[in-house]
């Protein structure tokens, strides 16, 4: 069943952790790396995302400025769901059914949020092989459902004996 919970989180709060997530060492100015005394250019009514201006170099910017999410009209609360949804291995367009998005469009910026994680994942081998190997196979499997199972109990096998049966009747 597909639940549309976006309504029930807390825009402020998903802010909060989307500037956490996007921007560990603090938002800056994307231009000059200025860190504060911006002043606001734009407040979207109902909206926790604030466009900022550097007061340096005049750049207009805000939290998605610079990442995947760049241009993006959704609230911080929808793509915590869906960065959620990707890390938790959801189907798109289970994703897509449940926030009320294109599942092409989703499918794109998962395409692009994994290869961009891709890219930042640390290449150095595990100091340990017999970890490597055990990890490698941690989660084989988890993505196949559970076995289909019959509506009804099995037949007991017939039992010979009884009445003979002519084939040519």
């Amino acid at each position: 069943m597909d639940f549309p919970i976006t309504a029930l989180m807390d825009p402020d709060a998903c802010y909060g952790k989307l500037t956490e997530l996007l921007h560990p060492d603090g938002l800056a100015c994307p231009r000059c790396g200025a860190r504060e005394r911006w002043t606001v250019h734009r407040r979207r009514p109902g909206s926790p995302v604030v466009d900022y201006r550097c007061p340096g170099c005049r750049r207009v910017f805000n939290l998605y400025t610079g990442t995947a999410w760049q241009g993006t009209h959704k609230g911080p609360a929808t793509i915590v769901l869906i960065l959620r949804g990707i890390a938790q291995g959801v189907p798109t367009a289970q994703l897509a059914r449940e926030l009320g998005l294109s599942r092409r469009h989703l499918l794109d910026l998962r395409h692009t949020i994994q290869a961009r994680a891709r890219a930042a994942a640390d290449r150095s081998p595990l100091p340990d092989d017999r970890a490597e190997a055990d990890e490698m196979y941690q989660n084989a499997g988890e993505k196949r459902g559970p076995a289909p199972r019959p509506g009804r109990p099995a037949q007991a096998p017939r039992q010979p004996g009884g009445r003979a049966q002519h084939l040519g009747q």
